[in-house]
């Protein structure tokens, strides 16, 4: 593979701000490097691009693998692109666990929308991160907001704690459900229910239209009973049917009512202010990590400590803070 040459950090800038495309895939791509000099070059690009960014509208979209994520970000983002919106989407596929490699399909699921002027669609392997959110995605989000994109989507894997880690960086959160039948309601954990400020059930068509109807009224009575991350905002549950386009204009009517309730409570200003300080946090404890790994004879150490706690030799905790207190101190 060639190596990417450390950029001139103010001239990709002003390619961003210029809102050139390909100065924003490559800003993209280098925030994403994992190399010592790009991710000092990547400090820098971010130093001059936040100021001009966060003015955007921020939807986290999630829903299981099969719920039809890529064609409803595709049939509601021509909606907007066509109204005059600028959108940036952010995709996270999923990384093998044995390879690390992911296929990165996103652009190839949504071939109509990538070809329109005022949509970037971007993919990114989830590699190691929490959730299935890539590590940089919300760096990526900057980089597209100070390009002039006045609306991102962020999509997950919709897998383990993705939802959590979306709505933590999101403005406004969509969960994406199949229709099911009865008991299967059990199977949706509480904790994802309690995030989720509109749930939609696609796939609301043909032989399923009777059973999304179904599920909706399940979800509204499940609701009810829960708290909504939201102060003062009840979760609205809606079917639609993205491949049919139907109820897709509603949606859009729904986020924006829910963005108009948050700015209106001051929510959006305090939930973005909290999201960057946990950003904050974040980026210390994989700092302190890293660091850690770096540390002459760390890592021969963590490798040994492991392989005991592996052999049962050594309690986990233990072994970890006898590291930690050996290196830090």
């Amino acid at each position: 593979m060639p190596t990417i040459a450390v950029p001139d950090v103010q001239r990709l800038a002003d390619g961003v701000l210029n809102q050139d495309r390909r100065a924003v895939a490559r800003a993209v791509t280098l925030i994403e490097s994992t190399r010592a000099d790009h991710r000092v070059a990547a400090d820098d690009l971010l130093n001059v691009l936040s100021p001009h960014a966060g003015n955007a509208d921020r939807v986290g979209i999630s829903g299981a693998p099969g719920v039809g994520k890529s064609t409803f970000i595709e049939t509601l983002g021509m909606q907007l692109v066509s109204a005059g919106r600028k959108l940036a989407v952010l995709t996270v596929d999923p990384s093998s666990t044995l390879s690390g490699g992911s296929i990165l399909g996103d652009k190839t699921r949504m071939t109509e929308l990538s070809r329109e002027p005022g949509a970037f669609i971007r993919p990114s392997p989830a590699g190691t991160s929490l959730g299935g959110v890539a590590r940089r995605t919300r760096e990526a989000m900057i980089v597209c907001e100070a390009a002039g994109f006045d609306l991102v989507f962020v999509e997950t894997v919709g897998v383990g704690q993705s939802e959590v880690a979306v709505a933590n960086m999101t403005d406004v959160f969509l969960l994406l459900l199949l229709p099911l039948g009865g008991d299967e309601l059990q199977g949706i954990k509480r904790g994802i229910m309690e995030l989720a400020d509109v749930v939609l059930v696609n796939k609301a068509d043909g032989p399923q239209h009777d059973a999304a109807q179904r599920t909706v009224a399940e979800y509204r009575n499940a609701l009810h009973l829960m708290r909504s991350r939201t102060p003062g905002w009840e979760a609205v549950v809606e079917p639609c049917s993205a491949l049919m386009d139907e109820g897709m204009t509603q949606v859009w009517s729904l986020i924006e009512k829910h963005q108009a309730h948050v700015r209106a409570q001051g929510v959006l200003n305090e939930r973005r202010r909290d999201q960057a300080k946990r950003w904050f946090w974040d980026e210390i404890s994989d700092g302190v990590l890293m660091h850690l790994k770096s540390m002459p004879g760390a890592h021969e150490r963590i490798t040994e400590y492991e392989a005991l706690v592996g052999q049962g030799e050594k309690a986990a905790p233990v072994a970890a803070r006898q590291v930690l207190r050996q290196f830090l101190g």
